[in-house]
């Protein structure tokens, strides 16, 4: 366990006065310095206690018998990056091996918000994950879900968190604020649970993440600013970026595995020259396949660098700034005495590769490779088997009527590539037997919601269009934000039927059937939204579910992650929740069928 600042300050002290020797010295580096912007050459760093003790030119006087000797041979010494707002369930694994797949990238704190463990096993489910969290040698620190269920009267989750719950949450180590809430229209609204939570948040002087989805910056905007949210992650436009800035809100630039809005936004540094001190970096959602093969941090700044901005510029948003926004400057986010010892060494600041990590002064990863023994960490029998649908369903769970017609008007949900929101779509399809048709063609096919937390054998049904399947296939996912049912999009009511019944028998996970054949299956046992297994192996079955989805006509970037969000009744503009299709701009239910027969 790391000792607080103040009990280790007068080793640091001794070591550099050269009294006492540090436990690691690293020489000749190129220090980034996210406080003054420059890059300070011949630069010697001394770790003792986990912590920075000295930082300049020579560190000679700091090196004893014992202490390990680290030539940086004039490369980069950059502060360990930080990871702003993002969610260990969507990259499919257990925080474990979320941080065994990251830490090779240089990430070595990340601000989680566990809300999708939380709208299947509760409040209960967060301890778990903030157990867990303290228990790795890197920072994991977490937000209490704010807003389970998301959207209250358009959604049954699993579980339900009170304003009571998050209070007592709040008080609980490890903890660093409220997770983002995603109810804006409740805070615009003044609505009482939604205040409650900011207000004991902000009493307890922790940080309020904030999730503004509407594109419309008026009066409901400056009313969730005025409500206390700190950072927003849902900005898609340089607009969306400057207003957050604008009303005193940190803008928080994401490039998840599917969502990439860095490129708009960044245009308000290195066009509109805004002040960077308020931007940060994060990913929000990134699956085990992005981890393992692309990167995690490393490859946003990276990007953001590719952009416009300025590598120092880059990493402040990826480090300092972070700390800043979450109060804990004194702790993370730059290598300066008394931080914790976290760092990277890099020989380009331009492509960013990652060839030493060290957090808390020990070397975790080199060349791109775990370092250090970093084991399983085993979940209770109670966060699995919670795939509970009450039947097995059958392809006539997935009609949609329409009597009387020989073609309707319908609302379609149309998935927008690598964007969170979708758009509200009609499309006129043909009525045979009574029954609504998929329109293969022109890129219709069905999704449905199947309820899974109450065996209640419940179906809601509807269209979306975007995935581009041509051949007789399903998908089936058991991580559908935020209430995690079960999201099954496919062409063929038999396959549908198949592949939820099978996430039943597996007790979670995401599975392909193409024609009554099994393609694909990632079995995700916790909750039904992670796996126990190694990243690289869960990495494997989710490239090959990749391959199926291609196979079947699908040719979307991280389609898998759109399907995931199909259900997220917090983004615009239309999605399908267990309670109907929800018209996300009106916070309504809707109706599929625009046009009732005559």
């Amino acid at each position: 366990m790391l000792q607080p600042w103040f009990e280790t300050a007068p080793r640091l002290v001794d070591v550099a006065m050269g009294r006492t020797p540090a436990d690691l010295v690293i020489r000749n580096g190129r220090w980034v310095n996210v406080y003054s912007g420059e890059i300070v050459p011949n630069t010697d760093i001394a770790v003792s206690a986990g912590r920075f003790a000295y930082v300049g030119p020579d560190a000679g006087h700091a090196i004893g018998e014992a202490t390990e000797v680290v030539d940086a041979a004039g490369r980069y010494l950059v502060p360990g990056l930080c990871d702003g707002h993002m969610h260990v369930e969507s990259g499919l694994v257990t925080v474990t091996e979320f941080a065994r797949a990251v830490i090779p990238h240089g990430t070595t704190t990340m601000f989680i918000d566990p809300h999708e463990i939380a709208n299947v096993l509760g409040l209960a489910g967060v301890k778990l994950m903030n157990d867990e969290a303290q228990s790795l040698p890197i920072n994991i620190l977490v937000q209490v879900p704010s807003c389970v269920p998301s959207a209250p009267g358009l959604e049954r989750a699993g579980a339900e968190l009170s304003a009571e719950d998050v209070r007592q949450a709040l008080g609980w180590p490890n903890i660093v604020g409220l997770g983002e809430m995603m109810n804006f229209p409740g805070v615009a609204g003044n609505d009482a649970k939604m205040m409650a939570e900011i207000s004991a948040t902000q009493a307890a002087r922790l940080t309020v993440g904030g999730h503004y989805a509407s594109p419309d910056l008026g009066r409901a905007f400056h009313a969730y600013a005025a409500g206390g949210p700190a950072d927003d992650h849902e900005g898609t436009t340089v607009d969306d970026a400057i207003a957050r800035v604008r009303q005193g809100m940190r803008a928080m630039l994401r490039l998840g595995s599917a969502w990439y809005d860095v490129a708009a936004q960044v245009k308000a540094i290195t066009e509109r020259g805004l002040d960077p001190r308020n931007f940060i970096l994060c990913t929000d959602d990134s699956h085990s396949g992005t981890l393992v093969n692309d990167g995690h941090m490393n490859r946003v700044v990276r990007h953001a660098i590719a952009q416009g901005l300025k590598p120092v510029t880059a990493i402040q948003m990826a480090t300092l700034n972070t700390a800043q926004h979450f109060g804990l400057e004194r702790e993370l986010g730059s290598i300066a005495p008394g931080r914790r010892a976290d760092l990277i060494v890099t020989s380009d600041l331009t492509e960013l590769p990652v060839e030493m990590v060290f957090a808390r002064g020990k070397l975790l990863a080199e060349g791109g490779r775990l370092a250090a023994d970093i084991p399983a960490y085993d979940y209770p029998d109670s966060a699995k088997n919670t795939v509970k649908l009450g039947k097995k369903l059958t392809a006539t769970d997935f009609d949609i009527a329409a009597p009387g017609a020989s073609e309707v008007n319908v609302r379609v949900i149309g998935v927008v590539e690598n964007q969170a929101p979708t758009k509200a779509l009609q499309r006129k399809l043909p009525v045979k037997d009574g029954l609504v048709q998929m329109d293969r063609a022109n890129d219709v096919c069905q999704i449905a919601l199947v309820e899974r937390h109450r065996a209640t054998g419940e179906v809601v049904n509807a269209f979306v269009s975007g995935f581009g399947y041509t051949g007789d296939c399903a998908m089936a996912s058991t991580v559908a934000h935020d209430s995690h049912h079960m999201i099954v999009v496919g062409t063929n009511k038999a396959d549908m039927a198949q592949a939820a019944n099978r996430l039943q028998e597996v007790g979670g996970g995401i599975v392909m059937i193409s024609g009554g054949r099994e393609v694909a299956l990632v079995e995700l046992p916790v909750a039904g939204l992670m796996s126990d297994e190694r990243a690289e192996a869960v990495a494997g079955k989710a490239g090959r579910l990749v391959e199926a989805m291609r196979e079947c006509g699908c040719r979307l970037n991280n389609a898998y992650m759109q399907h995931s969000l199909l259900a997220l009744v917090v983004i615009p503009e239309l999605r399908i929740s267990d309670m109907g299709l929800i018209d996300v701009t009106k916070f309504a239910k809707t109706e599929v069928i625009v046009n009732a027969p005559e």
